[in-house]
């Protein structure tokens, strides 16, 4: 059983996804060895199993979708693709399928490294933000990654229901947004916050972004992205 828990995850290698160093393939030398020092695999992924949300909350905790999807799981240091993933943004979780037991299981968040989600959502670990309030287990979704890296924290809180249903409270989106350098955070909450941050004159930024029809306001992943990039080529 040990070695078919194992298989199952090694045995993905259709996607490609991250430009990571190491992804498992059947046929890598090293395979065995990790096979012997790690013989049963679920150990290093499982943080045990998913409590299922409860039913008294409307809608689901799940970022964009509530189905599995197969994504790319980067943990220790190596890459697996094609691995079924959800990710929990209520409790910051990352939740993968048992092929055995036919139940959902969680990643120890200690050892993520980063993830990809079918729609090509891009998520890394980090640490140093322990004072934000919704850090979490430090799961950030990667914008863009330049000599900067834009960052976007989204997550769901709940909040009560006064109208008479089966339901007690509902699960409300939220997203906060950052820019990440030499090791620190900085919270973004309107343009001026990047420019500073980046270093750049704030007549010719608004210029930039002007020309490419971006606003902070109306769509901050987009704004951050691109004044990433530029900011780089200067």
């Amino acid at each position: 059983m040990r070695k078919i828990q194992f298989l199952f995850f090694s045995t993905f290698l259709f996607l490609p996804v991250l430009d990571f160093a190491q992804v498992v393939r059947a046929d890598l030398p090293y395979l065995s060895a990790y096979r012997e020092e790690i013989p049963y695999f679920q150990e290093l992924i499982t943080g045990g199993q998913y409590a299922e949300p409860s039913l008294f909350i409307k809608g689901d905790p799940y970022h964009i979708s509530r189905q599995f999807e197969r994504g790319t799981l980067r943990i220790n240091g190596i890459t697996y693709p094609d691995v079924p993933l959800l990710y929990d943004s209520y409790q910051d979780q990352l939740l993968t399928f048992h092929p055995i037991f036919n139940q959902k299981i969680l990643i120890k968040p200690e050892k993520i490294d980063g993830f990809v989600l079918g729609n090509g959502d891009h998520f890394r670990f980090f640490s140093g933000n322990e004072s934000y309030p919704h850090h979490g287990n430090g799961i950030y979704q990667v914008l863009e990654e330049k000599k900067t890296i834009a960052l976007s924290k989204p997550y769901k809180t709940t909040k009560a229901l006064r109208e008479i249903s089966r339901f007690q409270e509902e699960y409300l989106e939220k997203v906060d947004y950052f820019l990440y350098q030499e090791g620190g955070f900085h919270p973004i909450k309107k343009a001026s916050d990047a420019y500073v941050v980046l270093g750049l004159d704030q007549k010719i930024g608004k210029k930039e972004v002007k020309s490419k029809g971006l606003s902070f306001k109306k769509s901050p992943p987009a704004f951050l992205k691109f004044i990433v990039s530029y900011s780089s080529t200067k």
